[in-house]
């Protein structure tokens, strides 16, 4: 049985971390290398570290915060933020994580992937998908949510997953920071339609949202969540006790 893994979400903008509802409306957290060290030592399985304006900004992503996170930090961690590049996938492996997330990068220049995954392994290659609905479709949203590609989700994430993705973050724009529940509708069209570990992103304001989670889709691979970790409304270590109490299967 596989373990579900359950990973906090660190949005970086101008070396802070920041949060919001609907990717808009951001307001100061904390610091990076504070929480990441934090959710490092308390039982988190990953860390996700995004540089959330760089693609909108339209520059390279922050390399000195990220360095000093990684130094912190002893489980996997996964860097997104302005990667168009393969030299950008060098760049941020270099700072110490160990996968790289792209989105805007891979809708500007879809062979980026492929390339990446080439020369880095499949493992090492994070499709993360800002996915919200417009007149009933999935859309693609790209620059942080700001900007709607026009593109229908499910196919382009196959595509991804096709061109060599090794993992998918969905990241629901509709349910992100409501703490309502994860997307089920959208993240079963997602986990139907890939054989790669699927991300859930997007919604979490209790621990029974995960437990909901992974008893409505049992091959989702994990729960990734930002404001409830870090306001400490949910502690990682009461939400695997609870869901090992609910038979669902993580490490403690």
């Amino acid at each position: 049985m596989i373990t579900k893994r359950i990973i906090p979400c660190l949005d970086v903008k101008n070396g802070r971390v920041v949060k919001g509802t609907n990717f808009e409306g951001l307001h100061d957290v904390s610091s990076p290398v504070e929480l990441a060290e934090l959710y490092s030592s308390c039982g988190a399985d990953e860390l996700v570290f995004y540089d959330i304006t760089a693609s909108a900004e339209g520059r390279k992503l922050f390399t000195d915060v990220l360095t000093e996170v990684a130094s912190k930090v002893f489980i996997p961690l996964t860097v997104g933020g302005g990667i168009n590049t393969v030299e950008d996938f060098d760049r941020v492996l270099k700072c110490g994580a160990d996968k790289v997330s792209v989105n805007s990068g891979a809708i500007r220049n879809p062979d980026l992937i492929k390339e990446a995954a080439r020369l880095y392994g499949n493992q090492c290659v994070v499709i993360s998908a800002d996915i919200k609905r417009v007149d009933g479709e999935f859309r693609v949203f790209a620059k942080g949510g700001r900007e709607d590609t026009g593109m229908e989700a499910i196919s382009w994430i196959k595509r991804c997953v096709e061109n060599g993705a090794g993992e998918v973050v969905v990241n629901s724009i509709d349910t992100d920071g409501v703490k309502q529940g994860f997307d089920l509708e959208m993240l079963k069209a997602v986990v139907d339609a890939v054989n790669v570990p699927v991300i859930a992103s997007g919604g979490a304001g209790s621990m029974e949202d995960f437990r909901t989670l992974f008893n409505e889709i049992p091959d989702i691979d994990a729960g990734l969540a930002a404001s409830i970790f870090h306001f400490r409304e949910v502690e990682i270590p009461d939400l695997k006790k609870y869901l090992r109490e609910n038979n669902i299967n993580v490490r403690l």
